[in-house]
């Protein structure tokens, strides 16, 4: 005989929206919109025949139904979660599934792989590029984040990586004598790259006129205004102008000569966000994300060294 069970998706949805008392948040979490929880909220009542939430303003209230049925869904989902990391554990599965910014994965994660693989050749890394935005419920075992700091304290489930500063870069045949400006008005003369339509802030070229004293009209023209921050440092290694770079990013594009500091001296602006590896909680103590993590952090804090020595 089949067995009757309620429709999963529902249950889901009104597990997140009672976990944070919140539609938005639930939203958030299952990267979906508000309208589409309430939809899956209603069709778990229908199912059922009884009410289970009520809004308020602010927040929500569980109904004496909802109360029983959160109590033992949320058992019912502990368990399940249990049996996916059992049957995972028992698969001896050889594939590690990472996901990071595209940046990141181009210009500074993808040239160290190699180096992991050589360490450990039973484990087999499948590297998926994130972009901004991206729903976190994608199916990785370790994603690479950038996180507000106060969001980014070491925890079981991640590990802070780097912390990085922001400064101008450009190839080193667009300065004069291939060397860094010692004059900051010498970028007047450049034409400049910018990160986005509405970069602002630390990421934007008015905030960073401001902090050299220069006109905020001064400008080059020919300026680029791109996408993301992989393919600003693109553009500026080509020498198609200078653009606002992280030191982590930058670094091995430096050492090699591709880029370089457009400026001789500059303003210390760090970033308001870190770089932290998280994996889920089913993963915890799982022997292929502990190696990774911890490579990871290894080559993190070489990376920075090196920063720090050049």
């Amino acid at each position: 005989m089949p067995r009757r069970l309620p429709p999963f998706a529902p249950l889901v949805a009104f597990d997140a929206v009672t976990r944070h008392g919140s539609f938005t948040r639930a939203a958030a979490e299952l990267g979906v919109t508000q309208s589409a929880v309430s939809h899956q909220i209603r069709k778990l009542e229908d199912h059922f025949g009884v009410a289970l939430l009520q809004r308020q303003n602010p927040g929500i209230e569980i109904t004496p139904a909802g109360a029983q049925l959160r109590q033992e869904l949320a058992a019912a989902l502990d368990a399940l979660g249990a049996l996916d990391a059992q049957v995972r554990r028992r698969s001896n599965r050889t594939t590690l599934r990472v996901g990071a910014g595209s940046a990141l994965a181009t210009w500074w994660l993808v040239r160290r792989l190699p180096d992991f693989t050589a360490r450990y050749p039973s484990i087999n890394v499948d590297l998926k590029p994130l972009e901004t935005g991206e729903s976190s419920k994608r199916p990785l075992d370790v994603r690479i984040v950038w996180n507000a700091i106060e969001d980014a304290r070491r925890t079981s489930t991640q590990l802070p990586l780097f912390w990085e500063r922001i400064f101008p870069v450009c190839a080193p045949y667009l300065l004069p004598r291939r060397r860094p400006l010692t004059d900051p008005d010498g970028l007047l003369a450049l034409p400049l790259i910018h990160k986005g339509d509405n970069a602002t802030g630390d990421w934007g070229w008015p905030s960073w006129f401001r902090r050299l004293g220069l006109p905020k009209s001064g400008a080059a023209a020919g300026s680029l205004t791109l996408g993301d921050m992989g393919l600003c440092m693109s553009a500026a290694a080509e020498g198609a102008g200078v653009t606002l770079g992280r030191s982590l990013l930058v670094a091995d594009a430096v050492s090699s000569g591709r880029l370089m500091s457009a400026l001789a001296n500059y303003p210390t602006v760090e970033c308001t966000k870190i770089q932290v590896a998280q994996w889920p909680a089913d993963l915890i103590g799982d022997r292929s994300v502990e190696l990774f993590v911890n490579w990871l952090a290894e080559q993190a804090e070489t990376t920075v060294k090196n920063i720090s020595a050049a």
